[in-house]
């Protein structure tokens, strides 16, 4: 069937067969279907969806499309984390090297900046030479050496979900729960790990901003993983302002490296610790998620976490002077105060137009091939429910980009909603997701 077919049958509802996913994906890949067509099929599916036996197909099409690594060499369960993305989530940063320092594995294959959202990848790679773009003999070394490993998709591993998610990034179909899910999950199953702890957003700077809908995708994912072979669990965790104080890649870095020293960003370390909890737990180290976070606290306060990250940056040709000398990196031209036109309490900080505004900055890409600024971000001064007065910093700005500067600062300026009193905030952990389905969040269970 032609491809124009298979695109129309889609957009008119129709089910898709595994030789029809089949010839899609293969032909994307050896170059007789061109991207304006695979963008068409793309916004087929986000408007029409895919049952979850295509969303299974495509997920195990995309899985085969490369390599799939064998770890069973490196002694231990292997764990990995995977988040759906927000503003300001640097978590893996500080959540690998901590788990691997508790004893479990942790082979981790990351993405870049997805939209509004920044990505683990662009954070590392503003370490001055950190390696992403290892081979799969060179990914098997590092883990095996330092017990964690952090690259993206090599040539070799899940090719087809490498060029989509570049498409998808461009072509507005994100936010779509069968290719999210096909994303995710086709990644992380090429990358040998035995069980998978997923982080879904939901809220104001997530791709599925309303609970209902990131719960829908946490238990696709958890159906996926676990019909695949794998421990699946999930948490649904809120990203209704920026997680942490600062947005932008070597700000996030920094953060990164405060809270791997022992310092507290109370709700960025919040979810960091739940998420380690599990992988801990389904690593066999731990009989609950409890414990688990116990652990986890016991490696940060000791610095064996923070030590991890050093032989882990140095083992990928990062320069370590650059983490133990923070000030050593450059700054940008402009560091500007966003200050706050008001008296009030912080109500909510909009973190979609943080996110927005980040990448106005140069902190992340509106096109595939656009550069980004490394030093480029936004650090928060205040949070919700800070009392603030007029003229008080809310923000830093930080740029190369003189000319935005004053639209930029206006655009943070608005995304600070101020009020008279306090709010209630929702939990940062809203429920938990495993094969036994949705439920309250409860680390002892």
């Amino acid at each position: 069937m032609l491809s124009s077919e298979l695109i129309r049958k889609k957009r008119d509802g129709g089910t898709l067969s595994r030789e029809e996913l089949h010839d899609l994906i293969d032909g994307y890949l050896h170059g007789t279907i061109p991207d304006y067509q695979m963008s068409a099929f793309l916004m087929a599916v986000f408007f029409r969806g895919m049952t979850f036996e295509e969303t299974t197909v495509l997920t195990d099409l995309m899985l085969h499309s490369g390599t799939v690594v064998d770890l069973s060499s490196i002694p231990g369960i292997k764990v990995d984390k995977h988040s759906t993305g927000g503003v300001g989530d640097k978590v893996s940063l500080v959540l690998a090297p901590m788990v691997a320092a508790c004893g479990v594995p942790v082979p981790m294959i990351s993405g870049r900046g997805l939209g509004h959202t920044g990505g683990t990848l662009d954070k590392l790679e503003s370490i001055p030479g950190f390696r992403t773009d290892l081979s799969v003999d060179e990914y098997t070394a590092v883990i095996r050496d330092t017990g964690l490993v952090m690259i993206g998709q090599t040539k070799e591993i899940a090719p087809a979900d490498k060029r989509l998610y570049a498409l998808r990034d461009v072509t507005a179909t994100v936010e779509s729960i069968p290719l999210i899910s096909a994303s995710i999950l086709s990644k992380k199953l090429a990358e040998g790990i035995d069980s998978l702890v997923l982080d879904v957003k939901t809220g104001r700077g997530a791709f599925m901003q309303r609970e209902e809908n990131s719960i829908a995708l946490a238990k696709t994912l958890v159906a996926i993983g676990t019909n695949m072979g794998k421990r699946t669990v999930g948490f649904i965790t809120s990203m209704d302002e920026p997680l942490g104080v600062a947005v932008g890649n070597w700000l996030e870095v920094v953060e990164s490296v405060h809270c791997l020293q022992g310092g507290d960003s109370s709700d960025l370390m919040e979810v960091t610790y739940v998420l380690g909890g599990a992988m801990v737990m389904l690593g066999g180290w731990a009989p609950d998620i409890a414990s688990g976070i116990a652990m986890c606290r016991d490696v940060i306060r000791s610095g064996a976490a923070y030590e991890r990250f050093l032989a882990l940056v140095a083992r990928q040709g990062g320069d370590t002077s650059f983490i133990e000398n923070l000030e050593k990196y450059p700054i940008s031209l402009y560091t500007i105060p966003v200050t706050a036109a008001e008296d009030g309490v912080i109500q909510s900080i909009d973190s979609l137009e943080i996110g927005l505004t980040a990448i106005e900055l140069g902190a992340g890409r509106s096109r595939v091939d656009d550069a980004i600024d490394s030093k480029a971000g936004i650090v928060f001064k205040r949070h919700v429910n800070d009392r603030v007065e007029i003229g008080e910093t809310l923000a830093v700005i930080y740029t190369d980009r003189g000319d935005i500067l004053t639209h930029a600062a206006d655009r943070i300026q608005k995304a600070f909603r101020l009020g008279a009193r306090e709010v209630e905030k929702p939990p940062m952990i809203r429920h938990q997701v495993d094969a036994g389905g949705v439920q309250p969040f409860r680390p002892g269970g």
